[in-house]
């Protein structure tokens, strides 16, 4: 005698709730290119504006005995000149950066004294102190490294910065309003 087993029951799958098309796959992400080619007037004007600011300082530097064209402003009136729109364009981080990284280099030359150590110290410190006051100005750090470097006079140094900066924020203005441009965003 032989015993059968049933067979299995073939199972059919229940009806199943439509499913979603497959996602398609992210787009790989987009690496950032060069800038784009800006306009030909707008590299006359940005050159033409910032060569004008540093002859003013250069001039009012020759009037005073004292050189005021220092390479930091130089590169501050180069943002404020080409890239206006910038955080590190406004008054706020040309001026107050440039000054409270003049304080750090002054602070580091007090405790340490002039030299190369104080004077990457002092650079080092000056990107902390604009952070923390909001007013970023990368060029400012090249100012606490030359105070901690040359040990210049306080007063006249950092009256003669201030006087620089103030100018190089007015030509951009002036810039500005002839150039139908909106700077600064804001002041302070």
């Amino acid at each position: 005698m032989t015993t059968s087993t049933p067979a299995p029951e073939a199972t059919v799958p229940a009806p199943s709730a439509p499913t979603a098309p497959a996602p398609h796959p992210a787009p790989a992400p987009v690496r950032p290119g060069p800038p784009p080619r800006p306009r030909p007037l707008a590299v006359l004007v940005a050159t033409g504006v910032s060569t004008a600011a540093l002859l003013l300082l250069v001039a009012l530097g020759t009037v005073l005995h004292h050189p005021l064209l220092i390479p930091p402003l130089a590169a501050s009136m180069a943002l404020v000149a080409a890239s206006p729109d910038l955080p590190l364009s406004q008054p706020r981080s040309v001026i107050g950066g440039q000054f409270l990284s003049a304080l750090a280099g002054f602070a580091v030359l007090a405790v340490a004294g002039p030299g190369l150590w104080s004077a990457a110290v002092a650079g080092g410190l000056a990107l902390g102190v604009m952070t923390l006051a909001r007013a970023p100005h990368s060029p400012a750090a090249a100012t606490a490294v030359i105070v901690a470097l040359d040990a210049p006079r306080f007063w006249t140094f950092t009256g003669l910065l201030l006087a620089s900066c103030v100018l190089l924020v007015a030509v951009g203005l002036l810039a500005a309003r002839a150039g139908r441009r909106r700077y600064p965003l804001y002041w302070f």
